[in-house]
This record gives structure tokens, C-alpha cells and sequence, in this order.
């Protein structure tokens, strides 16, 4: 998914300079990176505002279009937002070159999940351990995100991120730095558990013990009195 972005040449800075853009709609932001000089530039509020929604957004090499026609390859690198406005305040991107790997945070996308043994078999809950991972590659096989599937899943067991399919031209840092951290699990729910101790500790109608019977003969002197 190719996602552009407007932005224009800033001159002025400053705090009060960065006030009046907001009052016109306006964000301030800078651009930097790749051997180039930092450039501050504005951006349309709105835009960058419904950009900022999209997923991918976060995760994709954006292009980011001047308005002096020199289009730029970026990553969006940080934003601030309003404390309690939906007001985006500054953005921050950052200029990628074609021959150098970057390093970058992409979403995790769960399938399966409800056909896996743990869920489908034993009633499990699946807990994400992680929502998204560091990555390093060349612009070019930056993912969106990265597909994991939990469709073998047991209960009880836990899914770790070198069982997690990389796509082509990606590595994940934290095996790089020989972590594997796990990614997700299933879990019985507590009330399942409990429930199943209960059945096992009550005892079935074949294991409890007929009531006693008073002996044959007893019973038969019994009703030789009563007829008497």
C-alpha cells in the first residue's frame, strides 16, 4: 500500500511561530535523516489527523510529498498529541535511503486462533503476549505487519517469536540479539479449571455404594409378628 502525505517547506519557527500554525489548521514537523540537513516542515491537520488512524501508517514507507515537487521516501518516526485534544501538536519523519536497513516496530496480526486445539478443544482463552515487533530490513521489505498463526496452538502452551515466520528480507532484532520472547499463549480460564475439579472430585452414580438391605430373614420374622 503505497500512502502519501502533503507537507510544505517551514520558515518560521519558534514557539509562536509553531502557536500560529495550529491556530490555521496546521502541524508543525521536521524531516531528517540520510545524510541530509533537517528540514522543518507543516503539514495539513486534518490529513496527517486521519493518516495517523490507519495502521499502516505506522508501519510503511511513506512518500512524502513536497510542495515543491521534491518528493521524499519517510518513515513516521513520532508524533505528539494534545493531552486530552485531538490535536496532533508535532510530527516527526524520517528520510530512508534504498541501500540501508532500518530499523522498525510492525504490528502483529493473530489468525487461527479460534481453530487452534487450546481454543477449539479446551475451551482455552488466547493472551498476546506482544502486539507488535522490532524488525530490520531494507526499505523495500518493510512489511505492514507480520502474520502470525496460532492454528497449532495447544492449551497450556505458548507460541515463541522463532517459531513466527519472518517475511522475505526480514529479521527480527530480538532473535538478533538472541532473545526469544514469547508471543502469545492459551490459557484454561480459572472458572473452567475449577469446574473440572469439581467433576473429578464428585463421584459417579456407579461408584456409590447400594444402601444397605436388612437381611432376608430378618425381614420375614417382621411380618410373621405383625401376623400374629
Amino acid at each position: 500500500m503505497k500512502i502519501e502525505i502533503n507537507a510544505t517547506a517551514r520558515t518560521l519557527q519558534g514557539t509562536g511561530a509553531s502557536r500560529r500554525l495550529r491556530r490555521a489548521s496546521k502541524v508543525p514537523g521536521i524531516v531528517y535523516g540520510a545524510g541530509q540537513s533537517a528540514q522543518p516542515i507543516e503539514l495539513d491537520h486534518n490529513e496527517l489527523f486521519h493518516k495517523l488512524r490507519l495502521e499502516a501508517f505506522h508501519a510503511s514507507i511513506l512518500s512524502l510529498k513536497m510542495a515543491d515537487g521534491a518528493d521524499q521516501q519517510v518513515l513516521l518516526r513520532d508524533y505528539q498529541m494534545h493531552p486530552f485534544r485531538p490535536i496532533v501538536m508535532h510530527a516527526d519523519f524520517q528520510r530512508v535511503a534504498a541501500d540501508q536497513k532500518i530499523h522498525m516496530k510492525v504490528p502483529l496480526h493473530f489468525v487461527n486462533e479460534e481453530v487452534s486445539p487450546g481454543v477449539k478443544l479446551s475451551g482455552g482463552l488466547v493472551s498476546h503476549a506482544i502486539n507488535d515487533v522490532d524488525v530490520l530490513c531494507l526499505p523495500k521489505d518493510l512489511p505492514e505487519f507480520v502474520q502470525v498463526d496460532l492454528g497449532e496452538l495447544s492449551a497450556g502452551h505458548s507460541l515463541h517469536l522463532s517459531q513466527v515466520k519472518a517475511p522475505a528480507g526480514v529479521e527480527f532484532v530480538a532473535l538478533h540479539r538472541g532473545e526469544d520472547p514469547t508471543v502469545a499463549t492459551i490459557v484454561i480460564p480459572r472458572a473452567a479449571v475449577a469446574e473440572e475439579a469439581a467433576a473429578e472430585a464428585t463421584p459417579s452414580a456407579a461408584e456409590v455404594p447400594a444402601a444397605k438391605q436388612p437381611p432376608k430373614e430378618k425381614v420375614e420374622e417382621k411380618k410373621d409378628e405383625k401376623k400374629k
